[in-house]
């Protein structure tokens, strides 16, 4: 587990009612971002990092992911999880494969915690944060920046896409917003 240190703006005021963590699958590294919500905005815990060695067994691997994710759900016990769902382009079926493989682990994690996980497809993300379901990562990391008033884009890119899914499933969920 590697936080990013600059995507921490600030603590939650008052007393916490929810925390829910949004998770970027990769085989190398997976996104997570923490929010809490205790008003009519969710607040940034904590977000970063979970590697995997990328030279390793893909048994190895996705238990690095399983031990990081833990380790995170543990911490932080929060109280839903959003995951960006599967995308496969016809010409790289193996590719879904193993980041079908990383989303399996990252379930198993919550079911464990029993925490109850939603799927978000990258299009409903983006079309949430932006406005356009097809914005490239440079739209959704300055999407984030404004929506949490960070001074600095979250690095790597898989922590400002773990907070976009975050976001969604926050807005979705407190807002009652049809994505389509």
């Amino acid at each position: 587990m590697e936080p990013v240190g600059d995507v921490k703006p600030e603590q939650a005021v008052g007393k916490r009612t929810e925390c829910l963590i949004g998770v970027d699958p990769g085989l190398n590294i997976t996104g997570y971002g923490i929010l809490d919500v205790s008003g009519p905005r969710p607040v940034i815990r904590e977000a970063g990092v979970v590697r995997s060695r990328a030279r390793g067994s893909l048994e190895t691997r996705l238990a690095e992911i399983h031990d990081g994710l833990r380790e995170i759900l543990l911490a932080f016990q929060p109280d839903s999880m959003a995951v960006e769902q599967l995308y496969s382009h016809y010409k790289r079926p193996r590719t879904a494969i193993l980041m079908g493989h990383a989303r399996g682990v990252i379930c198993l994690s919550a079911a464990h915690r029993n925490i109850r996980v939603y799927h978000y497809a990258a299009t409903q993300v983006k079309k949430m944060l932006t406005g356009n379901g097809r914005a490239p990562k440079t739209q959704i990391q300055f999407a984030i920046c404004r929506e949490f008033g960070l001074t600095k884009t979250p690095e790597p890119a898989d922590v400002a896409d773990a907070l976009a899914i975050a976001l969604c499933h926050f807005h979705f969920q407190h807002n009652s917003l049809e994505l389509s």
